[in-house]
């Protein structure tokens, strides 16, 4: 439903940012509208199916929508990161979770950073699965079978239909009556044959008896049978399901719908962690966490992580929608079930599990475009294996447990800084990155390189302090030569705290901040206060730290 909601508000405008192809060859403005709308529809089959038919129609090439597919795979993985959010009223829990959702997150913005300019240079993708498709006679399937999707259609058809081709028109810049809508208008209806009336100017050359040649323009007409899709019964509400013609535009029947579903999913999320935390006790809680992040023992350790993708590829097959696994798996990182570094190969699987749904659903495609789609499809999965290939293998390299352990401390900190992460990757630099792209390839250049001297910077300034600071000047040894505000996030606590918080959270601080004072009185009181007092003390503490969480 939650999906729904954000295509009933956002599918007609990201059809439109699909149909300005003249930007789409940017490789930058790929990535970003690829991000962009998978976040504005909340689903990255959706946003690919739309890539897959713009090929099959020739309006987009498949180098160019190679880029597309690489930002549906970032912004395919805001989802678990909202999740996380349900969990940042307890600091450790939040902890763990917010760093088993950023996993997902870092992982495809790394594999973006490295495989994008490899593509850009050695259009390696394109190549690999035009081999594959060329070197085999490829033959149409099925349909992709349901299976989590029988227990949930039901229910959600009952509420909503949307109409997904809208989206796909939008962005064929087919024009759409003035009446259309996302949600489903017509319930029934037939193929039917309209007469298509064309005209166009066609020039003839004449050769005249004294030998000389001469041109003319005429007007030629034709006319032809074009197929159609006649309605022949609308919708009708609550009879065919409860938003069916109840006049209410897009815009209110999104919003409805959308609050409805948050309201929906932050309830059963926040049920299912008491539910598991009450579960999760004692020997229960030992056994299910030794079982999960058991490893297999040497020399053979190395493949448990290889069977935990096995499983995340499986099970999201079965759920056809790595959102849906991967979110369900962040309460359970958050309550300490899953560890960080079982999490992330599940998450790995679960990026192949999604791309063979793909891949059914092409070869049940059209025989027309079946060898286009088919080729975006398999362009996702090598995609995918890409950076598996890269940032698992080698136990050095995989930078995404350390990365998302690292925001998951920053996020326990400072709860603030898990909304500003979300607002910043998935909209605020996107849509700079977009603006630039379009204002000036130079300026966008400019920024990136910049960006990027900045990272190696740091990263190459972090290890040498680490490792060999007798390098380093005495000054850079430590980075207390930036200023505050640089270097750490406290000065921009105070102004969240002060100013945007609401004044619970402010409560909050400050108790915290009498509790701590009052447990360092504790701690250095002289030697005449007795154990029994200091004991009151803490007790004191502890009922006032209650009292103002109450």
């Amino acid at each position: 439903m939650l999906g729904d909601a954000f295509q009933i508000l956002a599918g007609k405008t990201a059809g439109e940012i699909f149909s300005n192809d003249s930007f789409l060859s940017n490789p930058i403005t790929g990535l970003i509208i690829g991000i962009l709308v998978t976040v504005l529809v909340q689903s990255s089959s959706t946003s690919t199916s739309i890539v897959i038919t713009m090929v099959a129609s020739g309006i987009l090439s498949v180098e160019n929508a190679v880029y597309i597919i690489m930002g549906t795979n970032i912004g395919t993985s805001v989802t678990n990161t909202i999740v996380s959010l349900s969990q940042s009223m307890d600091k450790e829990q939040f902890r763990r979770a917010f760093a088993g959702a950023t996993v997902h997150d870092i992982f495809n913005l790394l594999t973006v950073l490295v495989f994008l300019p490899l593509e850009v240079v050695s259009g390696y993708l394109v190549a690999i699965t035009e081999a594959i498709i060329t070197s085999f006679h490829i033959q149409g399937g099925s349909d992709a079978p349901d299976m989590l999707q029988v227990i949930t259609d039901p229910l959600v058809k009952s509420i909503v239909q949307i109409n997904e081709t809208v989206i796909t028109l939008v962005a064929q810049m087919v024009p759409l009556e003035p009446e259309s809508s996302m949600i489903n208008i017509w319930c029934e209806s037939r193929p039917g044959y309209i007469n298509v009336t064309e005209s166009y100017n066609q020039t003839i050359g004449i050769t005249n008896s004294t030998a000389a040649y001469t041109t003319s323009v005429m007007e030629m007409t034709t006319i032809y049978e074009q197929e159609v899709v006649v309605g022949v019964r609308k919708c009708k509400s609550p009879d065919d399901f409860l938003f069916a013609n109840t006049g209410l535009s897009d815009v209110e029947a999104g919003i409805i719908l959308l609050v409805v579903s948050l309201i929906i999913l932050c309830s059963c999320l926040l049920i299912m962690v008491k539910v598991l935390n009450s579960m999760m006790q004692g020997s229960v809680s030992r056994i299910i966490k030794k079982i999960v992040n058991t490893n297999f023992k040497y020399p053979f350790g190395w493949v448990t992580g290889y069977l935990a993708m096995l499983v995340g590829a499986g099970i999201t097959f079965v759920v056809q929608s790595s959102s849906v696994f991967t979110s369900t798996l962040t309460p359970l990182v958050g309550i300490g079930v899953i560890s960080i570094n079982r999490m992330y190969p599940l998450s790995l699987g679960s990026n192949i599990g999604t791309t063979t749904t793909s891949i059914l659903a092409a070869l049940a495609s059209d025989p027309s475009r079946l060898e286009e789609s088919l080729q975006i499809s398999l362009v996702h999965l090598f995609f995918n294996i890409s950076g598996i290939l890269l940032w698992y293998p080698v136990p050095f390299m995989r930078i995404p447990i350390r990365g998302a352990k690292f925001l998951g401390n920053t996020t326990a900190e400072y709860r603030w800084f898990a909304v500003l992460y979300l607002i910043s990757v998935f909209f605020v630099i996107p849509i700079i990155l977009l603006a630039l792209s379009i204002a000036d390839l130079w300026a966008l250049l400019s920024v990136l390189i910049l960006v990027a001297v900045i990272v190696i910077f740091i990263v190459a300034t972090n290890l040498l302090q680490t490792h060999k600071p007798q390098w380093l000047p005495a000054s850079m040894r430590t980075w207390e030569f930036l200023p505050l505000p640089l270097r750490s996030l406290k000065p921009y606590d105070r102004i969240m705290t002060k100013y945007l918080l609401c004044k619970c959270c402010c409560k909050d601080a400050v108790a915290d901040d009498d509790v701590e004072s009052v447990e360092s009185s504790v701690s250095s009181s002289p030697p005449s206060y007795t154990t029994a007092a200091a004991e009151n003390m803490a007790f004191d503490t502890s009922e006032f730290t209650n009292t103002t969480a109450l």
